[in-house]
């Protein structure tokens, strides 16, 4: 079989264990779980990042600071640490948003302006109209002057924002199907509308706010109660603010039954130009092996609607809390031991693409590296990444770590090279061994991967803690290790053809080839994304 899955737990012991059990005698595995579990600093640390300086928008002032806190950190346990510029981004500070229905009554929206959105420059109300629906480009265009001095809703109203889940349990099986299909039809038809008008959805917000609207509202749903996802604006001119899956409804409504919805919006934000921004690199110099090295990795840029804390605050607490430990009982590595905190990972992994192309000695020389970037659960899967050996190290390291670690971890054997999912990629193009640590969901997905919901509070400590300790024990492991890990790929035959006027597919494109490593942009004027 070319893909398969193993357990690793079930490599050590057939027995489900319910106290705390050590597969070995090794000294730096006990002290490294003691320092981890007993006396870990997650709560702390990841209370100061999220609520102190609060969500990290690549080009804002608050990712400085945060760059600035995790150098203060590492320093003040000994390790080398530097904010390292990889190029400039667009500046943006963001201000108070408040978004209120004025009229047919009144009540307060629930609702922020999307990054890199200009402000209103103090209140401005304006009434509400929906995207029309006309018959193709020319009806638009003849159409846009009526949308002067008012705000147009530019996204498709979910018919519920009732999660599958609650319709699953609640609902008859035929009203939950009529709900599904008026929402499939709904979605075809709103992606109609838009085609109409002779703009794709990127280029849409360019068009309307030509011609003078008050602002653009939108909401992408998240498939949660009221949850919707928060990106960058596509506006230069006028605010974009996204609602509540609910709050976008109503005004939906008011509108499309001619009950007179008006809004009052005030939001501020201010652009700062093309600023300088930054990775954070932090080190342990190795004793034998210097020029080798083992990389922990974890994105710390985020979109600001919310705190950043599962996308990625508790990717980066694990590391940095797995450099903290490390420091504490493992200060000599065979191998340096290198932790990555990459910006930009939300423009297209453009920190770690920098990192990766301008250091080539640390690819050349990479033993492994371990990144993190799918929220607060425990470690569950571990691809090999089409690498070919790379399952005997990992077979090898994890018969080392406690079980309570390693009974729900499961290794994806020999995998597929990941092409772009998180910055994990920026590596293994090169060829160089690096892992994804994928983890529980926690309903990632839906309520914070994106979302304001993603706050402190939902941090899993007991995860975090594992995770953390996982981390250290990977690094420690990779870095004594004997044998180099192997960068024999797998091979891919090539697709074969696609006969004229076949049907799709099922499931996934098959892989075909190694992905190709890009050119990072530098500037946010080089970015396509």
């Amino acid at each position: 079989m070319n893909r398969f899955v193993v357990a690793a737990g079930l490599a050590l012991c057939t027995t489900r264990v319910h106290a705390q059990s050590f597969t070995t005698n090794d000294p730096v595995i006990r002290r490294i779980w003691s320092e981890g579990m007993d006396h870990s600093q997650t709560y702390t640390l990841a209370q100061t990042l999220m609520d102190s300086i609060g969500s990290r928008l690549t080009g804002s002032p608050s990712i400085k600071a945060g760059n600035d806190w995790l150098v203060s950190r590492y320093t003040s346990w000994g390790i080398t640490a530097r904010n390292e510029q990889y190029g400039t981004w667009s500046g943006w500070r963001r201000g108070p948003t408040h978004i209120d229905l004025l009229a047919p009554r009144v009540r307060s929206l629930e609702g922020t302006m999307l990054a890199w959105s200009p402000g209103t420059k103090g209140p401005v109300d304006g009434s509400v109209v929906i995207l029309p629906d006309g018959a193709d480009k020319a009806a638009f265009d003849a159409w846009l002057p009526q949308a002067k001095g008012k705000f147009v809703l530019t996204s498709m109203m979910e018919p519920t924002c009732r999660p599958d889940p609650n319709w699953k349990e609640f609902a008859t099986p035929e009203s939950f199907a009529r709900m599904q299909a008026q929402r499939d039809s709904s979605r075809r038809a709103w992606a109609q509308r838009i085609e109409k008008t002779g703009s794709t959805a990127r280029e849409l917000p360019k068009r309307l706010e030509g011609p003078g609207v008050k602002g653009i509202i939108t909401s992408l749903w998240s498939q949660g109660w009221g949850v919707t996802k928060v990106f960058n604006a596509r506006t230069t001119q006028v605010p974009t603010v996204e609602l509540s899956c609910e709050d976008y409804g109503l005004l939906y409504r008011l509108s499309e039954h001619n009950q007179g919805p008006l809004v009052r919006v005030d939001a501020t934000s201010e652009a700062l130009g093309e600023v300088p921004v930054f990775n954070t690199i932090a080190e342990i110099k190795g004793s034998t092996k210097p020029n080798e090295y083992v990389l922990l990795s974890a994105h710390f840029d985020s979109w600001d609607g919310g705190s950043g804390a599962t996308d990625n605050g508790t990717g980066t607490i694990t590391m940095l809390e797995a450099m903290r430990i490390l420091k504490s009982v493992y200060p000599n590595p065979k191998r340096t031991i290198i932790v990555g905190h990459w910006s930009g990972e939300e423009e297209g992994l453009i920190g770690s693409r920098s990192f990766a192309a301008d250091h080539p000695e640390i690819v050349k020389g990479l033993q492994a590296a371990f990144n993190q970037d799918n929220g607060t659960g425990r470690i569950s899967t571990i691809a090999m990444q089409g690498l070919l050996g790379a399952g005997e190290h990992f077979a090898g390291w994890l018969s080392r770590v406690p079980l309570e670690i390693t009974r729900n971890i499961q290794l994806q054997l020999p995998g597929n090279p990941g092409n772009g999912g998180s910055d994990y990629a920026s590596f293994i193009c090169y060829g160089a061994p690096s892992f994804g640590l994928g983890s529980n969901s926690w309903e990632y997905g839906t309520y914070t991967w994106h979302t304001g919901r993603d706050t402190f509070d939902k941090i899993v400590f007991d995860d975090l803690r594992n995770n953390a300790t996982l981390a250290a024990m990977l690094a420690y492991l990779a870095s004594e290790d004997p044998n180099t890990v192997s960068r024999e790929q797998r091979v891919f035959a090539p697709a074969p053809p696609v006969a004229p006027n076949a049907p799709p597919r099922a499931g996934p494109a098959p892989v075909t080839a190694w992905p190709t490593c890009q050119t990072p942009p530098r500037t946010s004027a080089q970015n396509t994304r």
